[in-house]
């Protein structure tokens, strides 16, 4: 199919089911930024979600577009895209994320637009239209965030410890409540960073099957504007029911633990973005939590929740692309 085949009407309704897939990222993913600022009680909700949002679009003018690249051009091979394939991948991705938010647990949206992509282009073109060099470098993030995000989080926990030995509870609390301040900004940094970029990657992956732009092109400014405003606004109103899970359910958190558990996320953030790499802002800071709880005390980590949240991660992928690839059959009988 060629691109001029897919008529404008149908580019604008992907392209607003896309920044739909965008806000559903912001909403599902705001307790990510904020739940450990909210449950140590250094920001109310309301203004947490401030906070985050406004760091969610500044991202904006900081990252480059790698993350996109690899999403727009390293999942799946261009050539198979059509229309269909996009209506799959994102209702997939929406559904996905719906379901989980609907049942407070806090599984990907990045894996969810991975496997929705995954699936769409397997209904239609089998295997050969994956590019598995990319897909196998977000599959392997699966476990390398999480895990790095462990390391970083109890790392930093043990070292602000050491330096705040001598330190009264009441003075590092007072500390550490400012500082966080900062911590959250900079994990919201990452979040939009990160999460952004993969709505810019398919709506880029749109135009370029609609003939609009070509693979050489510079991704269009509106696009860029469009993505970062739409994951700021879904963030900013966003999913409480997951605040729970990933403030409090897994390990209880103090100021000191927020600071060392976003800045750990952040940093793994960061890298992810600079490789090009579309990592889950939850598994990242969920990662982070553990080991902060763990660093503290083995046992005051609920390994119950965190296994109930590992088996989201695993099922999104292949969840997300049964779901895809029954609305690509479906996207085939509607337009």
């Amino acid at each position: 199919m060629t691109g001029m085949e897919i008529s404008l009407n149908v580019v604008v309704m992907l392209v607003i089911l896309a920044l739909a897939f965008d806000f559903m990222n912001g909403f599902h993913d705001a307790a990510n930024s904020i739940a450990t600022i909210v449950s140590t009680g250094v920001l109310k909700p309301q203004h947490a979600v401030l906070w985050a949002a406004a760091f969610n679009f500044i991202a904006l003018f900081i990252f480059h577009l790698k993350v996109a690249t690899t999403i727009g051009k390293g999942t799946i091979d261009p050539g198979i895209v059509d229309q269909y394939v996009i209506f799959g991948a994102l209702v997939g991705a929406i559904a996905w994320n719906i379901i989980t938010w609907y049942f407070g647990i806090p599984s990907s949206s990045s894996h969810a637009l991975i496997g929705g992509l995954v699936g769409a282009a397997l209904a239609k073109s089998g295997p050969d239209s994956l590019i598995w060099a990319g897909i196998g470098k977000t599959v392997a993030f699966i476990f390398i965030s999480p895990v790095l995000g462990f390391f970083l989080g109890a790392i930093l926990m043990i070292i602000v410890s050491w330096i705040c030995f001598r330190s009264t509870p009441l003075a590092v609390d007072n500390w550490f409540r400012r500082l966080q301040l900062v911590s959250a900004g900079l994990y919201s940094l990452g979040h939009g960073g990160n999460d952004a970029q993969k709505t810019i990657g398919i709506i880029w992956l749109l135009l370029i099957a609609a003939g609009y732009s070509t693979p050489q092109d510079e991704v269009p400014l509106w696009v860029i504007f469009a993505c970062y405003f739409t994951i700021a606004l879904g963030t900013m109103l966003g999913g409480w029911r997951i605040v729970k899970t990933m403030g409090q359910r897994i390990t209880k958190l103090k100021p000191v633990g927020g600071f060392c558990a976003e800045t750990g996320g952040a940093i793994m953030l960061f890298f992810a973005s600079a490789l090009g790499v579309p990592v889950s802002t939850t598994h990242t800071i969920t990662g982070s939590i553990v080991g902060v709880g763990a660093a503290r005390k083995f046992s005051s980590v609920r390994w119950g929740v965190a296994g109930g949240i590992v088996w989201a991660w695993i099922l999104t992928i292949p969840a997300s692309a049964a779901i895809s690839a029954f609305f690509y059959w479906i996207g085939e009988h509607l337009f």
